[in-house]
């Protein structure tokens, strides 16, 4: 059980039971290592134990792609000093009241939702809409503990509109230092005043450590950084953003030309486009055969797609390039030359942030930092999960994931 304790990474707790329920969720059952507790109206310690509440099912960090819960029944204690001796719950600090999931559980979703929404997470992580939401609001403004954070380097700034129609913005503050990533923040709205106040507020020691701020193409995260940190630090529109933007133009025009395309060609022929949305969006190396002939038909009646399609192909192989950021400026100024010329005006919005953010944009080729580092970590498990299919001895799943990590932690 002692690896397995280490891997879970909860202080305070022995294992007493590990199963696979029907579906194959993970269920680890733990009781707690800490014989006290504290009066809930005296404050003073308590050590007379006086039973358990019922058990409560927290979920946890998957492991292998498979659900996890830790199963804790809480210990109840008498306080002998208050009159009418009161009970108190046991508090640990692994989960907070009231949440269904552990605080590491919490902070994984909190990554999950860097260049994510709270649908997809809440769809990817097959948990309710509500309960992403609870954990976004737990950690809205919760205090920084700066103690316990040696130095940042990295600083991501992620924004998640909470209601449809990019409503409601949140900011997520994560940092990275040599792998290890922090969720630092969440804060309640995206104004530049609020990201740089909590900029500001960082210790000093913490942010002569910084290196790089990554954001995306919002002017209040980028001033607001360079403001606070100057020349010191060097601000990356994130890449993710980048690719967002201009591969969002392309995908504007597929949808005007498929809907002419639908009044245009005959039923049979229009059906044979079928899919094209995810074909564009597909890298086009990794396209089948039958998915190129799909694309040669749907540019056949649309040579302006087909512009636009190769235009976004080669500035995505242009940012896949192993070049200095002044190779790749020059590289991408021949790529804006290309796209003016080609009269295409789907690539306008996206010109136009080339020209006002270009050194920020190319800042990326320094030492290509981006805030989509949770990514590797979701491919390297995945593959895992693919290794390990069929594994139902939990024995055996746990031997796996020892051998096969490759000194990435699971529990990040």
């Amino acid at each position: 059980m002692d690896i397995i304790e280490k891997l879970l990474d909860i202080p305070d707790i022995e294992i007493e039971n590990i199963e696979l329920n029907e579906k194959g969720d993970i269920i680890i059952t733990v009781r707690s290592t800490i014989g006290i507790t504290r009066c809930r109206k005296c404050g003073r310690r308590s050590s007379k134990l006086h039973g358990h509440d019922e058990a409560i099912m927290l979920r946890h960090l998957p492991i292998l792609g498979r659900k996890t819960y830790i199963r804790i029944c809480p210990a109840r204690y008498r306080c002998t000093h208050c009159e009418g001796k009161p009970t108190t719950t046991q508090k640990l600090q692994w989960y907070k009241e009231r949440s269904p999931c552990t605080i590491a559980y919490e902070k994984h979703i909190l990554l999950q939702l860097v260049n994510s929404t709270v649908s997809d997470v809440s769809i990817k992580e097959d948990i309710g809409y509500g309960v992403v939401m609870g954990v976004i609001h737990r950690h809205i403004e919760s205090k920084v503990n700066w103690d316990n954070i040696k130095r940042l380097n990295v600083i991501g700034l992620d924004e998640i509109a909470l209601k449809k129609g990019h409503k409601d913005f949140v900011v997520i503050v994560t940092a990275r230092d040599c792998g290890n990533i922090t969720i630092l923040a969440v804060l309640n709205d995206r104004k530049k005043s609020t990201v740089k106040a909590f900029l500001s507020s960082i210790p000093e020691r913490l942010k002569k450590t910084v290196t790089t701020v990554c954001s995306d193409m919002y002017d209040g995260y980028i001033n607001a950084a360079k403001e606070v940190f100057g020349e010191d630090v060097v601000v990356v529109i994130d890449r993710f953003h980048v690719a967002k933007l201009y591969r969002g133009g392309l995908d504007n025009l597929r949808k005007k030309e498929i809907a002419r395309l639908k009044t245009e060609l005959a039923e049979e022929e229009h059906k044979k486009l079928k899919g094209v949305m995810w074909l564009l969006r597909k890298n086009a190396k990794d396209l089948v055969d039958k998915e190129s002939e799909v694309l040669e038909r749907l540019f056949k009646h649309s040579p302006m797609l087909e512009i636009a399609y190769k235009l976004c192909n080669d500035l995505t192989d242009i940012f896949d390039s192993d070049i200095s950021k002044s190779e790749a400026q020059v590289k991408i100024n021949d790529w804006m030359d290309k796209a003016i010329k080609s009269g295409l005006t789907c690539l306008n919005n996206f010109l136009s942030t080339l020209d006002t953010r270009m050194c920020e944009i190319v800042n990326y080729f320094i030492s290509r930092q981006t805030s989509g580092f949770v990514e590797g970590l979701n491919n390297k498990i995945k593959v895992i999960k693919r290794r390990c299919y069929g594994i139902l001895n939990v024995k055996h799943l746990f031997q796996r994931i020892h051998l096969d990590l490759n000194g990435y932690s699971l529990f990040t």
